[in-house]
């Protein structure tokens, strides 16, 4: 089965991107929030690209196994 990227329903702060890329990358979704906020922080894309993403990404059921 292929794994996909969503967003995450249920672990999630805004909009569920942290959550749904922690998720298909299997690692906890803080260390992909604190990246994104060095992102943001230091360089001020971060904050376009988490946008771009919260449209771009679909929202997903958190019930889907992942194998």
């Amino acid at each position: 089965m292929k794994r996909r990227l969503y967003r995450s329903n249920t672990n999630k702060q805004i909009a569920g991107v942290c959550g749904g890329f922690g998720r298909y990358l299997n690692i906890d979704p803080t260390i992909i929030r604190v990246l994104w906020a060095i992102l943001a922080f230091f360089y001020g894309s971060g904050i376009l690209i988490y946008l771009i993403c919260a449209m771009v990404i679909p929202e997903g059921d958190d019930n889907i196994i992942d194998v």
